[in-house]
């Protein structure tokens, strides 16, 4: 499949078989987390995969939608163990694992599974089912599994209500 088919087909699922994803598969979506750049290279992302039925209900319990991401054969909680602040102002944390996890679903598509960002969820709740030290930064929950729904079609912006050249054409 080509990058931009790929592009195209990943869409938030929100419906999972209740089916394991194979261990093959796990080793790709991490291996495509690896390999994804962060700033001063620093790889500051650390993942906690859940594939365990307790712990994964648990988990999806503190989330909005606790019935639909139990299902999932994974749930990946993505945090940083850094506080680094670019020049830029920009903390490195939650740039540096979305572009992770961004690479995670890219490869999950690729592999025939359905995935879905999880950003409403309590953080104190997480922190304690996995047992996360305070001084690491939760930065996001995401599902992975078997799609049990098909998806739906979203609008997107036309590309020039969103891109310009040289300067703000806005």
């Amino acid at each position: 499949m080509e990058l931009l088919e790929i592009i195209r087909k990943r869409y938030s699922c929100r419906a999972y078989q209740d089916r394991a994803v194979e261990p093959a598969k796990l080793d790709k979506l991490f291996e495509s987390a690896r390999l994804a750049p962060s700033a001063k290279n620093m790889q500051d992302w650390r993942f906690i995969a859940v594939t365990d039925k307790k712990i994964k209900a648990q988990l999806a319990a503190t989330t909005n939608k606790p019935e639909v991401f139990e299902k999932a054969g994974l749930i990946i909680t993505a945090c940083s163990n850094s506080d680094y602040v670019m020049k830029c102002g920009q903390s490195i944390a939650p740039i540096d694992v979305s572009i992770a996890l961004e690479h995670i679903c890219l490869q999950a598509t690729e592999l025939g599974l359905g995935s879905c960002w999880l950003g409403s969820f309590d953080t104190e709740k997480v922190r304690i089912v996995l047992g996360i030290p305070k001084n690491i930064a939760i930065i996001e929950l995401m599902a992975i599994g078997y799609s049990a729904d098909e998806p739906k079609q979203q609008d997107r912006q036309r590309l020039e209500n969103m891109l310009c050249y040289e300067k703000w054409h806005f």
